[in-house]
């Protein structure tokens, strides 16, 4: 079944739907990405736009990077429960990534957890609040620069794949 038959397909972690099929089955997401689309969307009020499973480097995989109007990289980590902030062993891995680094978490999340030299986000599925900015550590201008072009190639394969459900790439 392809495309135009009412499939739900993952491309590279990003769900396309074909909203031509008869019978629509919305996509059904878990915990984590719903608060991942809340904190794109309080970014973009920011007048930051974002990208979501981004690879840094082999071995880690963001949540959100964000780029800022005036070129500044954000990390949000996204955590849906105490047990999945007690098994990221990785996320210190992400401070050199960025200028700034966040958790997003839900209401009901105990954040007594979380170190409070990072930032904090509180949000659910459909929108967020920055309740404590992440410190600011500039990349260098090499980093920076290579994240540019990691946030722009990582941005313009999900373009790609959403023209076209058959696109493959070999560095997604």
């Amino acid at each position: 079944m392809g495309l135009g038959q009412g499939v739900l397909t993952d491309v590279y972690g990003l769900f396309i739907f074909d909203v031509m099929s008869d019978n629509p089955i919305p996509p059904v997401l878990m915990p984590g990405q719903l608060l991942a689309r809340g904190v794109a969307r309080h970014l973009r009020t920011l007048d930051f736009v974002s990208v979501e499973e981004l690879v840094p480097a082999r071995g880690l995989r963001v949540d959100v990077m964000a780029l800022g109007p005036k070129g500044e990289i954000w990390v949000i980590e996204c955590k849906s429960s105490r047990v999945d902030f007690q098994t990221d062993n990785k996320w210190q891995g992400y401070l050199e990534w960025a200028d700034r680094f966040f958790w997003a978490v839900d209401q009901d999340f105990p954040t007594e957890l979380l170190p409070e030299d990072t930032g904090l986000i509180i949000a659910d599925g459909y929108d967020a609040e920055t309740i404590r900015m992440g410190p600011e550590v500039k990349l260098s201008g090499p980093r920076r620069k290579q994240m540019l072009v990691k946030f722009a190639r990582h941005g313009a394969m999900r373009a790609q794949a959403l023209r076209d459900p058959r696109f493959r790439s070999g560095d997604a």
